[in-house]
């Protein structure tokens, strides 16, 4: 083990080097997003595998019916091992993850899972984190035990998770956390989880998940390609290979954009451990087309040397210390204090020139929306 937990972080045991994995983990639970069927992804309720094949994959994303991918034998999805629940209709990537599934939480799931499908909530990975949290432990022979490793993630104050709740569903879907509660508590009420019950209890839960989920993406389409890159081949097949693939992803953000993967979130008790910086050390991935998460280290990090990763994207980091801090404040309720931010004290209180623009724009669209309503009453 190359990382030890100290107070409320997690820091490097021994010296670890850039592109390390530091750890390999599995979530305590996981969820795809209910919209990937609206897309017409894919994924192994269980394991959140891709399974569409890399060429089916390839041909919704582009457009491109007829497209044949080189080196088909690169893809790992096994469409014959696909298997099917009889009464909800979720699709497994094998007869294994079907049955831990039935083992852990979906003989109780069934008919929730209906009824989320009907009413369609906004934030449905959370909803359903939930769900299979309550009945993990209601199927559990040792249901202390799980109760306390969900015990272990974050608590936020009523305030707090009343607005983080709100945040998540959209200010215009205030009466949809009701609607979730009653769903909620109709399939699957459990005495000995009443606490999770109650409007203030079912409000803390939706306010743990959703600011300790991690997001989670699969794609076989990206595992082929990284199967391809690893090909012994000769320069003049290199070449052509590599300008098939820069051609398909092309032919793909002109078709679909940057919406590519079967995306869910799910709970990780080591990476929920990790601290933000503006300027991490560490990134999550899942190279495994699944819910497997390596941690990989971005830099080399030195023993006693805090393990970070970002809450942020690429983009977002890029920004003023002013609109990053806006950022965590309105999606994570803290302050950063790490040294890119600690360093940036001095600066002004200015959101960057990326973020003016966008809210230009956003003005400008709604100033456009009214005079179009104006127009129309006239």
């Amino acid at each position: 083990m190359s990382f030890i937990f100290q107070g409320k972080g997690l820091f490097a045991k021994k010296s670890i080097r850039k592109g390390e994995t530091i750890f390999i983990e599995r979530p305590l639970v996981c969820a795809q997003f209910l919209w990937n069927a609206q897309y017409k992804y894919k994924a192994c309720d269980f394991c959140l595998r891709a399974l569409e094949t890399a060429e089916e994959n390839a041909q919704r994303l582009s457009g491109i019916p007829g497209l044949s991918l080189p080196h088909p034998e690169l893809c790992p999805v096994r469409p014959e091992l696909h298997q099917t629940c009889p009464q909800c209709q979720v699709m497994y990537c094998s007869s294994e993850c079907r049955q831990r599934a039935a083992d852990q939480y979906h003989q109780s799931l069934s008919i929730l899972s209906i009824h989320l499908h009907m009413h369609y909530p906004p934030e449905t990975s959370s909803i359903m984190l939930m769900a299979r949290m309550v009945a993990m432990v209601k199927q559990a022979k040792d249901k202390a035990h799980w109760q306390k490793l969900f015990s272990y993630f974050c608590s936020r104050t009523a305030n707090e998770e009343e607005e983080i709740a709100h945040k998540l569903l959209g200010e215009q879907f205030r009466g949809g956390l009701s609607l979730l509660h009653s769903l909620f508590t109709a399939a699957l009420y459990d005495e000995h989880l009443s606490r999770w019950f109650v409007p203030e209890g079912f409000r803390s839960l939706f306010a743990l998940v959703g600011t300790n989920g991690q997001g989670i993406g699969t794609s076989s389409l990206s595992q082929w390609v990284h199967a391809c890159d690893a090909l012994d081949l000769s320069a003049q097949q290199r070449a052509h290979l590599d300008s098939f693939i820069d051609q398909l992803y092309k032919d793909i953000e002109k078709e679909t954009g940057d919406f590519l993967n079967c995306e869910g979130s799910g709970l990780f008790l080591l990476q929920s451990s990790c601290n933000h910086s503006c300027i991490p050390n560490a990134e999550a991935s899942f190279p495994d087309n699944n819910f497997l998460l390596h941690l990989n280290a971005l830099s080399d990090i030195s023993p006693g040397e805090e393990i970070c990763i970002s809450y942020l994207d690429c983009c977002q980091r890029d920004r003023s210390r002013h609109s990053r801090q806006k950022t965590l404040r309105e999606n994570y309720l803290f302050t950063c204090s790490c040294p890119k931010c600690t360093s940036q004290m001095d600066e002004l209180d200015v959101t960057s020139e990326e973020e003016e623009e966008e809210e230009a724009e956003a003005e400008g669209e709604t100033e456009g929306d009214e005079m179009e309503d104006e127009m129309t009453d006239v």
